[in-house]
């Protein structure tokens, strides 16, 4: 039992360790001012990110992997959501 729960905690600071390196936390930078959707967006994903983080802390980070693969996703949204303001940005007149 000891040793189980040993095991998973080493894992998960592994998992943890190995995470932060990839899924970064989504940055507010989109220009509400230009894009409020967009930047709406942004900080619905920061916010979903800053749940899953407490998700994976009242869980002791064991969560199979899958709640740091929406933290990824959530980066990854977060690049897009930039882009889109950027390429709206170059179509506007």
């Amino acid at each position: 039992m000891i040793k189980t729960r040993f095991l998973g905690a080493v894992l998960g600071t592994a998992l943890l360790a190995g995470g932060l390196a990839i899924a970064q936390p989504p940055k507010k930078n989109v220009s509400a001012a230009r894009h409020p959707n967009l930047a709406a967006a942004q900080d619905l994903s920061q916010r979903a990110y800053n749940r899953i983080m407490q998700a994976q802390q009242a869980n002791e980070w064991d969560m199979q992997g899958h709640a740091q693969k929406a933290k990824e996703l959530l980066d990854q949204v977060n690049r897009e959501l930039k882009l889109a303001a950027e390429a709206a940005n170059k179509n506007a007149k």
